[in-house]
């Protein structure tokens, strides 16, 4: 979750691991780094992602969900637009993001992940605040990293850092369970509050610390961390199952950080790949 206009030059002990950050306009970069999978998308899932492309096409996909009011079907499917054109304009070449991870953005509703008074907005590309200091992220970002977490409809996925919930109700989306861990306790209720009433019942969250991750439900197939890291957590990566992937950021100076993916290979060999630079805020926890 993008972060409000606030300096990473604070370093009190207590920065929350929320799913938040910030996004800077950096140079285009080509992203030809997309996916080198470690695991072959299942019969199922090629099912699935063709099937939510041709409903896309035919503009069924922003059909009415659970939440819906006035016009936020037709907000959403503006939404997706111009997270395609957001990313076409970055040149992503030949590796589209995943139709996928695009019908599961246009099926939650993100209006009802923002206060009240910013419904409006919810849908605009850019961060919105959720209080407590922290944003619900840009589209964009939460499209990048969905689609290089390359989600499988059985997975197992933990995120770090619930925030407003809206990130949790995407991965819910693709995957077949999902664990979410925010240290803001008001934030972590807020968003369990959610996600029962919309349907996501794959969805398990926690309050509090996650640079241990959740050793209770481990192995991960995925895991998703939006803060940014002096390195790769080795809780984490102990965490990962073989031919699994992790996104997260990683410092690479004091005020930048790279986003990382991390696979473990069907050996147990880890392999790691900088992808393009972000600004997270700090990543906090038992080190």
């Amino acid at each position: 979750m993008e972060r409000p206009d606030r300096s990473l030059g604070n370093s009190h002990s207590n920065v929350s691991l929320t799913s938040q950050m910030f996004f800077t306009q950096f140079p285009a970069l080509p992203l030809t780094l997309k996916r080198a999978r470690t695991r072959p998308r299942t019969a199922i899932s090629r099912m699935r992602t063709a099937a939510n492309a041709l409903l896309c096409g035919l503009a069924i996909c922003g059909s009415e969900v659970k939440g819906d009011v006035n016009n936020y079907v037709s907000a959403r499917a503006a939404m997706i637009q111009n997270i395609q054109d957001y990313a076409q304009a970055r040149d992503l070449g030949e590796n589209q993001l995943d139709p996928a991870v695009l019908a599961a953005m246009n099926h939650v509703p993100r209006h009802e992940f923002v206060p009240a008074y910013l419904r409006d907005s919810a849908y605009e590309n850019h961060p919105l605040p959720i209080g407590h200091g922290q944003t619900i992220s840009q589209p964009y970002i939460v499209a990048l990293m969905t689609d290089l977490l390359d989600v499988q409809p059985d997975d197992s996925v933990l995120e770090v850092g619930t925030g407003s919930g809206y990130q949790a109700a995407v991965l819910a989306e693709l995957a077949g369970q999902v664990y979410t861990i925010e240290i803001i306790e008001p934030l972590a209720t807020q968003a369990a509050k959610q996600f029962a009433p919309l349907g996501y019942d794959n969805l398990t969250t926690r309050t509090g610390d996650g640079y241990n991750g959740w050793p209770q439900q481990a192995p991960f197939d995925a895991i998703m961390v939006t803060a940014g890291a002096d390195r790769v957590p080795p809780p984490l990566v102990r965490q990962l199952k073989p031919g699994g992937t992790m996104i997260i950021p990683v410092n690479s100076s004091a005020f930048s950080q790279n986003l990382t993916r991390v696979q473990k290979t069907p050996e147990g060999d880890i392999e790691t790949r900088q992808l393009l630079p972000v600004l997270f805020v700090p990543l906090t926890g038992d080190r």
